[in-house]
């Protein structure tokens, strides 16, 4: 790769960022003028006040004009386009009058339709040296994928900046692994491009957020995500070429697999919205709404690196020793933010929270040192103040 290619790959990049960052506060007006705002209206909901919700048409416009200008049209290309545009229309209609769900699966399979009429078809997957053919099942395989990956996004874009932003890490991901296995490069533009986006939106989308991408830009996120690697990703030569994809996705995969279970065991229609999805169960632990952002971004840091190292052959030995080496991080970083007191000596402390002073410290660490009067004496300290309360003011 050349130094050329290098700046115009920039270019490309920060043409994407900068469109759907300049394109959000129009599209945020829109959102007001026609009634598209997201009222929490229940307990699933984890914002407190409405927020307009169709920010997700500023990423595709983005992309759009990005991708006419600096990509090279293809039957992929010409398939996100136009699919993406069905979903975004739909996903408008949606985020402003909250349509069944049996219509939007209907435009999914549908805009999955427009990608296998472009030639855009899951073959056969290579499994460990042996190639699966999936023969006349072809056609209903691809497309599941396609619908599949298009919820999975959906369903994950519960918390501010969360879809987005591990749409972003799964972009970053397929372009590494694009470019690792030295597929087409337009490929890798074109993903680039939808990174920039993704990263370009994501300032008006993170917590507390002034927009969501709604449907709007799940749907489309999605829907691109599977057909880039459906061309891109599953018809890579390596060994185990059906894993890599699994691995990328496989946060927002494995939460809507669960949830359907969950659904269905409970007997519920696999549809309908609940409150049991990871990032709710973070919260009900008790982290916060950007600790548990960051904690699902890591993850899905981890399984991206893990892609692009088992891109390569031959490669077992280090896809464990990157997974390793971050599941460990990992796991100290969860342990650290789940304690409070922790959480505030290491510096990742809100903005609500207080840095531990030496008497704290030493407090936490030496509790031996504490004698039974001094130990007595803390909450009399605590509740000192209490005293020039009013005496019918209620004890918080």
């Amino acid at each position: 790769m050349n130094v050329q290619t290098i700046v115009y790959s920039v270019a490309a990049i920060l043409c994407g960022c900068l469109l759907a960052f300049t394109l959000t506060p129009p599209v945020r007006v829109l959102a007001y003028r026609i009634g598209a705002i997201d009222v929490p209206t229940d307990g699933r909901r984890m914002h407190k006040k409405p927020i307009p919700r169709i920010g997700g048409l500023a990423i595709y416009v983005g992309f759009l004009l990005a991708t006419a200008l600096f990509g090279t049209y293809s039957p992929a290309l010409g398939a996100i386009w136009v699919g993406g545009l069905l979903l975004v229309a739909i996903g408008v209609l949606d985020d402003v009058w909250r349509l069944p769900a049996w219509i939007k699966l209907f435009v999914q399979i549908g805009a999955a339709v427009i990608a296998v009429s472009q030639g855009i078809t899951l073959e056969y997957i290579n499994l460990f040296g042996h190639y699966i053919d999936f023969g006349v099942f072809a056609i209903p395989v691809t497309i599941l994928w396609i619908v599949g990956l298009t919820n999975a996004i959906n369903l994950i874009d519960g918390l501010d900046g969360l879809a987005c932003g591990v749409s972003a890490i799964c972009c970053l991901s397929l372009v590494g692994v694009i470019l690792v296995c030295g597929r087409d490069t337009n490929f890798a533009l074109i993903t680039a491009i939808l990174f920039g986006c993704c990263v370009g939106f994501l300032p008006f989308n993170s917590n507390p957020a002034k927009i969501f991408m709604g449907d709007t830009g799940a749907l489309f996120l999605g829907f691109a995500m599977a057909v880039i690697s459906l061309e891109g990703v599953f018809k890579l030569h390596t060994v185990i070429s059906f894993i890599i994809p699994i691995s990328i996705f496989a946060f927002p995969l494995f939460d809507t697999l669960s949830a359907f279970v969950r659904r269905v065991s409970h007997g519920k229609s696999p549809f309908s919205a609940d409150r049991s999805h990871l990032h709710h169960k973070l919260v009900d632990m008790g982290f916060t709404h950007k600790q548990c952002v960051t904690i699902l971004y890591a993850i899905s840091g981890i399984l991206g690196l893990a892609s692009v190292s088992l891109a390569a052959e031959n490669s077992a030995g280090k896809v464990i020793a990157i997974v390793g080496v971050a599941l460990v991080l990992l796991a100290l970083y969860f342990r650290i933010l789940k304690d409070p007191f922790m959480r505030r000596m290491s510096g990742l402390y809100e903005e609500h929270e207080e840095t531990p002073t030496e008497e704290e410290t030493t407090a936490e660490t030496a509790p031996e040192a504490v004698t039974a009067p001094e130990a007595d004496a803390i909450p009399a300290t605590k509740t000192a103040p209490a005293a020039d309360a009013p005496a019918d003011q209620p004890e918080e």
